[in-house]
C-alpha cells in the first residue's frame, strides 16, 4: 500500500466536487477520493491503493455519507479484485468500516455479487474483476440519476407545504455533493429550490462534534452561491421560537422498516424542536437507504465515535493522528465522553419521507414498503 496526497485540480465548475472516481495509471487501478478531513481548508485527493486504505479512509471520515459510502464499497470490491486480492476479505472489512450506514453494504454486496456471478460463469478473474466494477460504476450512475430524481420529489413537496416560496430551510450534518453520486440528497432539494428563486435562506447547523455543517454544508453553500447562515448545534431553538424556520431538510443513513431515521447525532432534537413549532421535518434519502430487515430503530446498531473527537478540537488543514486524538484539548486530561455518530428519529415525528420513487407520508411501514417494492434498488437484506 502507497497512498499519497495530491492536490485537486482547479478546473471545475463550482457546482461539482469530484468526491470519488476509478483511475487506472501504468501502476494499476487506484480509488481517488476528495478527503473531506481536509475541507474547507484545502481541496486534497487521497489515492487508495487497496481495500484497507479505502476502510481507513472511511473510518477517519475522509469520505462519508451514506450514498457515496455504497458507490465507494462497490469501488471497494472492484479494487480488490483488480488489484488480485481476497475479494471476500475486503468485502467483509468494507461493509464493517461503518456499521450504522446500510448504503455502505448494499454497495460492497452488490460489486460481490456481480463479481461471485461472473467467476461462477466463466471462472476468468479478471472477467470477474470487470463485472465487479461495472456493478460500481452502475451504482455511481444509479445513485446521480437518483439525487435528481429527489430534488424534484422535494421540490414539489416543499412548494405544497409552504405554497409561495421564500423558504427559509434548517439542514443538520452534510447532504450535498460531497456524499453522493449526483448532488446530493436534503442539501439538493435546497438547491433546486435556490435555483428557482424560491429559497430565502438556508439555515447550516455547525453539526458537532465534527462540524460537518460548518466545513461542508457551508462550504457547498459558498460555491454554489446560496444564501446561507451557520448557526450552533444549541442555538436552533432560539430560530424556531423566532419563527424563523420554515421547514427543516435532514439526509439519513439509515431508515428502518418502520420508518424510524438514523442521521447524524441531533437530528432528533431537531425532530423534537419541528414538531412543538408545527414545522415540517422531512427526511431526503434514496430507497438503499431503507432497511427492511432493520424493524425499527431501537434495531438499529448506532456507530459510537472516539471521545477524543469531543475533548479534542483539531483544525481541518492539520492531519489528525487518528482514534488516538491529536487535537487541541478542550476537556481535562481523562475526561470521559459520550460521543455516537447517529441518533434515532421516530416515525411519528417525521412529516415525510422524500426518496427518488416518492414522496411517504404520513411515514408507516406499509407506506414504505409499498414505495421500495416500485424500486429495483431497493435494499433486500
Amino acid at each position: 500500500m502507497a497512498d499519497q496526497y495530491a492536490q485537486s485540480g482547479e478546473d471545475k465548475r463550482p457546482t461539482e466536487i469530484p468526491v470519488i472516481r476509478w483511475e487506472e495509471p501504468p501502476e494499476g487501478p487506484v480509488l481517488v477520493l476528495l478527503d473531506q478531513t481536509r475541507l474547507p481548508a484545502e481541496e486534497v485527493e487521497l489515492v487508495c491503493t487497496d481495500a484497507s486504505a479505502l476502510v481507513e479512509a472511511i473510518r477517519s471520515l475522509a469520505v462519508r455519507g451514506a450514498p457515496v459510502l455504497g458507490i465507494a464499497g462497490a469501488y471497494g470490491v472492484a479494487l480488490a479484485a483488480a488489484r488480485g486480492f481476497d475479494v471476500d476479505d475486503a468485502a467483509t472489512a468494507l461493509a464493517g468500516a461503518r456499521p450504522t450506514a446500510v448504503n455502505l453494504s448494499v454497495g460492497v454486496d452488490r460489486a460481490r455479487s456481480a463479481y461471485a456471478a461472473a467467476l461462477a460463469r466463466d471462472g476468468g478473474e479478471r472477467q470477474a474483476a470487470g463485472a465487479a466494477l461495472a456493478a460500481a460504476r452502475q451504482l455511481h450512475r444509479e445513485d446521480a440519476e437518483a439525487s435528481a430524481r429527489m430534488a424534484a420529489h422535494g421540490l414539489a413537496l416543499l412548494d405544497e407545504l409552504l405554497p409561495g416560496g421564500g423558504h427559509r430551510v434548517l439542514t443538520h450534518c452534510n447532504t450535498g455533493s460531497l456524499v453522493s453520486g449526483g448532488e446530493g440528497t436534503a442539501f439538493a432539494v435546497a438547491l433546486a429550490a435556490h435555483r428557482v428563486g424560491r429559497l430565502r435562506r438556508l439555515w447550516v447547523d455547525e453539526t458537532r462534534p465534527l462540524l460537518q455543517g460548518a466545513r461542508l454544508t457551508a462550504y457547498e453553500a459558498a460555491r454554489t452561491g446560496m444564501a446561507y447562515t451557520l448557526l450552533t448545534d444549541n442555538a436552533a431553538g432560539s430560530l424556531f421560537a423566532a419563527g424563523e424556520v420554515d421547514a427543516v431538510l435532514i439526509g439519513a443513513d439509515r431508515i428502518a422498516a418502520d420508518g424510524s431515521v438514523a442521521n447524524k447525532v441531533g437530528s432528533y432534537p431537531l425532530a423534537v424542536l419541528a414538531r412543538y413549532h408545527h414545522v415540517p421535518f422531512v427526511v431526503v434519502a434514496p430507497v438503499t437507504t431503507v432497511d427492511p430487515e432493520t424493524p425499527d430503530g431501537a434495531a438499529i446498531e448506532v456507530e459510537q465515535r472516539p471521545g477524543s473527537e469531543v475533548t479534542e478540537l483539531t483544525a481541518p488543514q492539520v492531519q489528525s493522528a487518528g482514534a488516538g486524538g491529536g487535537g487541541i484539548p478542550v476537556a481535562p486530561l481523562g475526561t470521559q465522553a459520550y460521543n455516537p455518530a447517529f441518533d434515532i428519529t421516530p416515525p411519528e415525528l417525521v412529516t415525510a419521507i422524500v426518496t427518488e420513487e416518492g414522496v411517504v407520508s404520513p411515514v408507516t411501514a406499509e407506506a414504505l414498503a409499498e414505495l421500495c417494492a416500485r424500486s429495483p434498488q431497493a435494499t433486500t437484506g
